[in-house]
């Protein structure tokens, strides 16, 4: 289907993005997807880990689930260079839509929300990514430019 944001374990490393707090019914329901989806679909281990929210208020780290990719999982791609991995997701889509705008929104969300975070290896990507779209996207008028 496509590449997707993988979390390796790796310690001492530190990962920015998103917690969703759920409460009542929705907990039930949520870990059931999500352990369809990720733990027995796809070939993830779940783990508890310290949140830190950016919130001024608050005091302490809250705990987390997070799933975990491991190998085994069937879909695993593992380690490339950014221009491979850039080349994967032009081809890709799954039932969500095209890895492009995967890739493109990601990119765009840790600019937006975490700025401080310096994640060379997503920027790389998109980097790679954008460079070879022109490539793909030709029409006569744009040859005869060129």
């Amino acid at each position: 289907p496509g590449r997707v944001v993988t979390l390796l374990e790796e310690r001492g490393a530190c990962t920015w993005g998103v917690a969703y707090e759920v409460r009542g019914e929705q907990i039930a329901a949520s870990l059931e997807y999500l352990n369809m989806r990720e733990a027995v679909l796809g070939g993830y281990d779940t783990k508890l880990v310290k949140f830190h929210p950016q919130e001024k208020d608050a005091e302490e780290p809250i705990l987390a689930l997070v799933y975990i990719a491991t190998p085994q999982n069937p879909s695993y791609l593992g380690p490339a260079s950014e221009e491979d991995i850039a080349a994967q997701i032009i081809v890709s889509s799954g039932c969500a839509g095209h890895n492009i705008e995967y890739l493109l929104r990601l990119a765009d969300f840790m600019r937006y929300f975490c700025p401080q975070a310096e994640d060379t290896h997503l920027f790389s990507i998109e980097e790679a990514l954008i460079s070879i779209l022109p490539c793909l996207y030709y029409t006569e008028e744009s040859l005869e430019e060129t």
